[in-house]
């Protein structure tokens, strides 16, 4: 038999579809409420997803808003390429004049190509690539602060992604691993900082400026995960100084998860206390430094964050730099480096699918140079590079590993 179409919708989806019908028809909450014979309270926490419907009620909404059940209830799919999503956004939106319309195209003409290209490694190797998604945020109707919310998701994810209240120290590969997103590390032009999009087809993918240094990375990796919380199906791209596509709620969400998904309250807390108690309660710049790179976050990032958390004096970033803080030169100064982090190009799983691919015989040499943006030569020796590291990391060769086992019959 066919499976009930609302045993595979979200209810928030669903809770979604229901308060545009209402909308569009004209009617109000409460009218609502009155023609089906609910309380107020009822519609409420169905358009918001906490409440269930059997198949009755939602021909009953249907009915009252004038819908086809199958509007409201089929699982809808997104395919529309990721360029169009982007060239829509862009000509909304209207980021300002200092990055060409030709120039953000070509970004993300390049994420879409690298995803795509990823997909068909996987399709050839037939290996998928495991997706834990979580369901989407949604913030139309809360009477909360998208700030509220923002820290209130950057929890549940820590907690569902087992992360605690510690210092992330590979963001890119909890995204890649745990959750299932395709990031990539590329060149883009000033000032864009990182870009985000999403389909069906290849899911969430999120692209970031190479040139930036890592702690700005972060942020841009953390905050296009806010989006893909989200507007998850709405593309968005990050700017350095500001002009982002508009300061919407969403974007006032997602630099609230950001913030607390890279310096949790309880974490930062806690290690500036204990920074505090090693100075007799006083605490120096140089101090502010070190937490910044204990959390991966930029200087700014964790001034603005300590404010935030009362635990600066409002307008302390901005005072440190009228009196001609430059946190490049501090950080040499320091001794402080930026950390390595994960930032080449192609994730590890895309190289190793490619390596596979090549060595069965899927694609030529040619292709594997073309998947992984280099001539042949410079191919071969990622590849060989890649077999070093195989063995260094688990004293096999590359061939053991991609030999079949024999399972014992299932019990």
């Amino acid at each position: 038999m066919p499976s009930d179409p609302l045993e595979n919708l979200d209810p928030k989806v669903l809770g979604e579809r229901l308060r545009s019908a209402r909308k569009a028809a004209g009617f109000t909450q409460d009218a609502a409420a009155e023609n089906l014979g609910y309380a107020r309270t009822t519609v409420v926490a169905i358009e918001k997803g906490d409440r269930k419907v059997d198949a009755g009620e939602i021909i009953r909404f249907a009915r009252l808003y004038g819908k086809e059940v199958s509007d409201l209830v089929n699982v809808r799919k997104n395919h529309q390429p990721l360029v169009p999503q982007f060239r829509s956004g862009f000509a909304a939106s209207s980021p300002g004049s200092e990055l060409a319309f030709d120039k953000f195209v070509s970004v993300a003409e390049e994420l879409e190509a690298l995803a795509a290209d990823y997909l068909e490694l996987e399709r050839l190797c037939e290996a998928p690539l495991p997706k834990d998604y979580p369901p989407i945020y949604r913030l139309e109707g809360s009477y909360n602060p998208p700030q509220e919310l923002g820290e209130e998701a950057a929890g549940v994810e820590r907690s569902r992604l087992g992360l605690g209240d510690a210092p992330i120290s590979d963001l890119r590969t909890i995204l890649e691993d745990a959750v299932g997103l395709r990031v990539f590390y590329y060149p883009m032009p000033s000032p864009l900082a990182g870009v985000f999009a999403c389909n069906d087809e290849l899911g969430g993918c999120i692209g970031i400026n190479s040139k930036h240094p890592s702690p700005r990375g972060n942020w841009t990796l953390a905050h296009e995960y806010g989006h893909f919380l989200t507007t998850r199906y709405q593309p968005d791209a990050v700017f350095e100084t500001g002009g982002r596509w508009a300061r919407t709620v969403n974007e006032q969400f997602a630099d609230s998860f950001a913030s607390n998904f890279l310096m949790p309250r309880s974490g930062v807390n806690r290690r500036f206390s204990e920074l505090k108690d090693a100075r007799q309660e006083k605490i120096r710049v140089a101090d502010l430094f070190q937490l910044a790179q204990f959390y991966r976050v930029s200087i700014q990032a964790m001034v603005l964050r300590l404010e935030d958390l009362k635990r600066l004096p409002q307008g302390t970033w901005d005072k440190l730099r009228q009196r001609g803080l430059r946190p490049e030169q501090a950080r040499t100064a320091l001794g402080l480096t930026d950390p390595a982090g994960n930032r080449a190009m192609f994730p590890q799983r895309y190289l190793l699918l490619a390596k596979n691919a090549f060595e069965a015989g899927l694609i030529s040499e040619g292709q594997l140079a073309k998947k992984l943006r280099t001539d042949r030569v410079t191919a071969r020796v990622r590849m060989e590079e890649l077999d070093d590291l195989i063995r260094e990391n688990t004293g096999s060769d590359s061939n053991l590993l991609g030999e079949d086992l024999v399972l014992p019959n299932p019990p």
